[in-house]
Order: structure tokens, then C-alpha cells, then sequence
């Protein structure tokens, strides 16, 4: 799917529009999808992951009726950043995972519907990513921050947390729209995390195999070389980062 210019606001469900930040990079892909939730006619609105604090793209939210509520799906500041800055403009509550990050309300809870702007909104708790990842489920949709992509898989922190977060969401009724936090919607998300948790255990048999040949005490950066030989040294960062998990994560089993 090809993404309008920045900016501009898309509408894509009943429910669910979203304003892309221009803000592309190899870990944003194309940038960060602030999502606005809103009941169809109604005045309030939920918008959820406000971005960076990039004022061209932060007054727009600004500009799009009475805010109800901000929503952080995670602490990275591609997702976080701005939410001060819009919550002091439009008045609204911030509430996240992590109660640092909130302002003038208290933290979300795994399992919590979170009712705002007409709207009933459940919460699922989906460490791996981060530890305060979570999902955010609207009718038969889903705002999955970066616990899901678009296209492409996640840098993780923690394999097991991540890996049990995977088998949490297959638990979903098929189906669902998948509203990613970059990068496109997604047709069927329990199709995409089968796929991610099909791709965890093939990267997992290949770091044991590199082991195997390297030796136990190898680091994440010869894991790479050894393993990801075959994709763009751009993404060696971010893929050490995620052997650097699935070590932590063999070495403790």
C-alpha cells in the first residue's frame, strides 16, 4: 500500500484514521502512524501514539476537534515524544503502560477497557519489544505499537517475554485488522504473528547453529556477521540488538 503525502489524514476504518510522521529511517519505516479514533460523527476523539515532537506534524493533531484521551502503545520517542506537548494544547489525559509516562491519569492495566470519546478500547499487555508494550483492541482491530510491523519484524529486548506475547495474540479470533505503529494495515494479524513466531524459532535454530561453529562464548556482533551475512550491513544494528535478546534468551533456558 502506498502511503498519501505526510500529513494528510487517512481514513481507514469506520473508526481508525491515521496521520503518518515524516519521519522515515530503516527502524520507522516509512515513519511513525499516529492513530485518531473516533466514533463516526462524533466530536471527541482518541489519538493514540502522537510521535516525535515535531510540531509541523503535532499541531495537526491539535487541529482535529476535542481530544478525549492520548494513548502510548510504548516509551520510544518515535511513539511518545510529543504526547506532552499535544496533551498541554488540546487538555487531554495521557495514559500508558508505564506510569512515567502518564499525565493527569493513571497508568493503563493489562486487560483494562478503557472507555473515551465513546469508545471502548482493550488493553493487552505484549512485552518484548519493550517492556510497557501494548496492543490496543477496537472492535475487529488491532494497534499494535511495534509489537507488530507493517512489513518486517520487530527489535526485540526480551526474547521470552516476546515469544509468549507472540502465542498470547494467536489466541485472537482470525481476522483482524492489524494497525500498525509503521508501516501498512495488515489484512489478517494472526496470519502476521504466525509468521513472526515461524521467523523467532528459524532465528533461534540459527543462532544455535552459529554457536555451534563459533563457540558458546561468541558475541552478538559474530552471531551477526555469521547468521545475517546475507542482509544489508545497514540493519546489523538493530539485528545485534536482537541476538544480543535470543543469547540472553538461550543462555537463561
Amino acid at each position: 500500500m502506498t502511503h498519501p503525502a505526510y500529513g494528510q489524514l487517512r481514513q481507514v476504518s469506520p473508526v481508525a484514521s491515521v496521520l503518518l510522521e515524516n519521519n522515515p529511517s530503516e527502524m520507522t519505516l516509512d515513519g511513525t502512524n499516529t492513530w485518531v479514533l473516533r466514533v463516526p460523527g462524533a466530536a471527541e476523539c482518541v489519538i493514540v501514539d502522537p510521535g516525535y515532537e515535531d510540531l509541523d506534524h503535532l499541531s495537526k493533531l491539535t487541529e482535529l476537534g476535542t481530544v478525549a484521551l492520548i494513548v502510548l502503545t510504548h516509551q520510544h520517542p518515535d511513539h511518545a515524544e510529543g504526547a506532552p506537548w499535544v496533551a498541554e494544547r488540546v487538555g487531554a489525559p495521557v495514559r500508558a503502560f508505564d506510569p512515567v509516562l502518564c499525565r493527569g491519569a493513571e497508568s493503563i492495566v493489562d486487560g483494562e477497557t478503557i472507555s473515551a470519546a465513546g469508545l471502548d478500547i482493550e488493553v493487552v499487555h505484549t512485552p518484548g519489544h519493550t517492556g510497557d508494550s501494548v496492543c490496543l483492541r477496537i472492535d475487529d482491530q488491532v494497534l499494535t505499537g511495534d509489537t507488530i510491523l507493517g512489513r518486517g519484524t520487530t527489535v526485540l529486548t526480551d526474547l521470552g517475554s516476546y515469544l509468549g506475547t507472540l502465542r498470547r495474540l494467536l489466541e485472537l479470533p482470525a481476522g483482524l485488522t492489524g494497525l500498525p505503529g509503521h508501516g501498512p494495515e495488515l489484512g489478517d494479524l494472526r496470519v502476521t504473528v504466525r509468521g513472526y513466531l515461524d521467523h523467532r524459532e528459524q532465528r533461534l535454530d540459527q543462532v544455535r547453529a552459529a554457536l555451534a561453529v563459533l563457540g558458546d562464548d561468541a558475541t552478538p556482533r559474530q552471531i551477526v556477521e555469521h547468521v545475517y551475512a546475507d542482509v544489508d550491513p545497514a540493519l546489523w544494528a538493530p539485528a545485534e540488538h536482537s541476538v544480543r535478546a535470543q543469547l540472553d534468551y538461550l543462555r537463561g533456558a
